[in-house]
This record gives structure tokens, sequence and C-alpha cells, in this order.
């Protein structure tokens, strides 16, 4: 430790007399002498040179040419060479967060941009500048519905994705919000279940997520005709790719959409960071978490953007803030702003097409091999029954092919998407 020290022997003597230690290392005294190291194995140094070929001599050990059918909320998608290069622009890619807009014109003007988009696709009012991933937005979608309302129980399908529910019960937790979850019925939500629920009209929302989390499409015009007269807000999770195909959220009056943005020019990149995103309808704009970016014009007649809405306590006072969120996830949603105006509305939507296409394929063809798929009307994800989970993944991954999610120790959450080939799906089907 002596390499590190920042103050002067006679600054260290006198700090450790005054709290009663003899020596530096007496610190450290109070450490299991296990877990110490007495030295580092490290190797001889290199040259930046010589570190580079060890770096990627190390890297070719890795094995990524395999085929992926694994999705789960993180989906490996196509991504175009020009997102990179148009988001690594100055004006855009900066470390800068917009407090002051005059100094972070390109920052808010993607915000903006994005915020506009994700209201286009969703047929919302209104959409947030993101917060931090989809399990994020949920659970400050159910705080939002919970200030609205002023009630404090929620209803949750518990075919939304597992790692949001768990991040939706630690906030409401601290929130004292009660979580009432939603049984399932052939892996969709069950709309008995939530009819008999909403009688009592005691609820502030309900959240479902459509495509669900095992890739079933909900019924949620039934959902929504039981919900309307209860004085319940109707919460969606959307897969974002899957707008531009299957009827809009304000088409069954959602009141509020969330999702994440991580299948638009995001890589899976181990799991983060991803993207979320709140929209809603103008009525509840000022209750919604984190910040707004408003278009306006400035004195000299051009066009300028600002935060418009920041209902933040780092902005007012805490007891009126929506949230202590404390950023947006701009530069991933740079990127997802970037891929939807080089993919368009249609290339959106040919994307979507593609990946239902092919779960289609590839489940038609493990029917005919003798295998069950135990959803129906699934957008590009679906269950696939097996006799042994483990050994289905392993034998598959020894042929190249990342078989799936593993649900439990029969049943595999099987993903397609537009990059899996027609070569791919035959040889899931072959080697299954």
């Amino acid at each position: 430790m002596n390499n590190y020290k920042a103050n002067p022997d006679n600054i260290i003597e006198e700090m450790l007399n005054s709290i009663g230690e003899k020596s530096f290392d007496g610190l450290y005294s109070m450490i299991d002498k296990k877990v110490l190291m007495e030295k580092l194995d490290l190797p001889k140094a290199l040259s930046e040179y010589q570190t580079q070929r060890e770096v990627k001599n190390i890297a070719k050990l890795n094995k990524i040419d395999y085929s992926y059918f694994i999705g789960a909320g993180a989906y490996k998608r196509f991504i175009p060479a020009a997102i990179s290069q148009i988001a690594s622009r100055f004006e855009f890619n900066t470390a800068y967060t917009p407090y002051q807009p005059e100094i972070s014109q390109g920052t808010l003007q993607v915000i903006y941009e994005f915020q506009s988009m994700i209201c286009d696709l969703t047929g919302m009012d209104v959409c947030n500048a993101s917060v931090y991933d989809a399990g994020n937005a949920c659970s400050e979608a159910i705080l939002m519905a919970a200030r609205i309302s002023g009630k404090n129980k929620v209803l949750v399908s518990k075919c939304i994705n597992p790692e949001y529910l768990e991040v939706i019960k630690t906030y409401t937790h601290a929130g004292n919000i009660e979580i009432e979850e939603v049984e399932t019925k052939d892996f969709k939500t069950n709309i008995k279940a939530i009819e008999d629920k909403l009688k009592s009209g005691e609820y502030a929302g309900l959240i479902i997520q459509n495509p669900n989390f095992y890739g079933t499409i909900e019924d949620i015009d039934i959902i929504k005709s039981i919900e309307k007269h209860q004085k319940t807000m109707l919460i969606v999770c959307v897969d974002i790719t899957s707008c531009s195909v299957l009827k809009k959220p304000i088409e069954y009056n959602a009141d509020i959409v969330i999702g994440d943005v991580q299948s638009f020019g995001n890589s899976l990149s181990y799991g983060g960071p991803y993207a979320g995103f709140i929209a809603t309808l103008d009525k509840y704009k000022r209750q919604m978490p984190g910040r707004i970016v408003g278009r306006t014009i400035d004195a000299d007649g051009k066009q300028a953007f600002t935060l418009t809405l920041q209902a933040r306590e780092q902005h007012i006072r805490r007891e009126k803030a929506t949230s202590n969120i404390c950023s947006n996830q701009g530069l991933a949603i740079l990127n997802a702003l970037v891929y939807m105006s080089l993919m368009g509305y249609k290339g959106i939507k040919q994307v979507a097409y593609l990946s239902a296409k092919n779960a289609k394929i590839l489940a038609d063809g493990l029917k005919l091999k003798g295998f069950k798929i135990l959803n129906k009307d699934f957008f590009n994800e679906f269950i696939l029954e097996v006799e042994n989970a483990d050994i289905f993944i392993q034998k598959m991954k020894e042929k190249g092919i990342i078989a799936g999610l593993k649900l439990n120790n029969n049943q595999i959450l099987v993903c397609t998407t537009e990059i899996n080939t027609n070569e791919e799906i035959n040889k899931y089907i072959e080697f299954a």
C-alpha cells in the first residue's frame, strides 16, 4: 500500500495517532488473513503493442459464432453500422447533462425526437426522456398511477417478465404500495381473475405485458372493457417493435405505456445499459417521472429545445417531486433514435413481421417433428416442451445453437428475430 500514500509521513503519523494506530498497515489488521494476498502474480510488463496482441489471443478463445434463439427481454437484432458513426458525433455524444438547455441543444434535440417517435409508435400523447430500463419504467408507472388515483393497491399480471416483477416489488415495498399478482391461464393473464378483483374498484392500476413474457399476445380489448368502469389505470408494458404490427396501445385505451428500447440499435452488452420509456396521455404529463423536452422558438426566431418539465427532486421541492430518478439514458436513446430514423416506420414493421414469421416457421417445424408448443397467439417467442431442458440446451449448444431460456425442467422459451436465417431455423429443427 505504500506506493499509494497521498499524504507525507508526518501527516500520516498524526492521523494514525488520532485513531490509536501505530502503523498504516494496522488499518487492515481486522481483515481475515485468509483473504489477503502476499503478492500479485503478474507477468512481466509488456509494451502497448504486445499487450494488444496478448488480449486478441485471449479473445480468440471466446466462442461467439452461435445461432441465437434466446430473448426474454433482451434481443439480438441487426444494428446498422451507421448508428455508431452518427451517434459518435460531438453534437450528440456528450457526457454533459442538459440542465442548461442553451448549452446542450444537440442532446436536447435527440431527446425531443426520441420522445416524438415513441409517441408515434405507441399512439400516446407524451413520452419522457427515458428511464433506466423496462423494470424501472414498470415501477415508476405504478407509483405514477398511485399518485393519480390516490389508491395504494395495484394488480400485476404474473405474465410479465419476472425480472421486472422483482424490481416492482422492491420499489413498491418502500412506497407502501400493495402488489397483488394475477394468475396465468394458458400462458395469458387470467381474465376471470381480473374481472372478479376489479369489481371492488379499489385498485390504482393494472399492469400487463403485451406480448407477455411468454410471447403470447394478450386479450387487452377484453381487459379494457372490464376495467374501464372501475377507474383503474391500464398500464401496458410493450415490446416496442411489436407496436408497428399489433394494435397501438392508444387503440385499446391504455393510460400509461412502458417498455425498453434495447432492441432499437442497442447491443446486448451483457445486460445493459438499456433504456426504458414511459408514455402517457396529456392529462397525466405532470405526474410523469424524469424529464420532458419541448421545442420552442428563441429570441431570434430560430428553433430551440428546452427542458419543459423537470418534475424531479433535484429541480423542485422534494414533496412535490414525482420521482427521485436522477437521469435519463442519453446514449442508449441516441442509438435508438438513430435506429428509428434509419429504419423508418416501414423498416421497423418489416423487422417485426420477419421476427414473427420466423417464429411461426420454427414452431411449425418443431410441431411436425413431434414437439409440443404450449402457447398460442404468440408474436416472436413461444414455449417449447422438452423432456429435459438442461440436456436439450446443452446438446443444442454443442451444435452451435443457443436454444432458448430454461423456464423449468421441461419448458424452454424460444425466440426468433429478423436475423435468424432459414438455414439456422432448419438446423434448430434438425438437431432438436
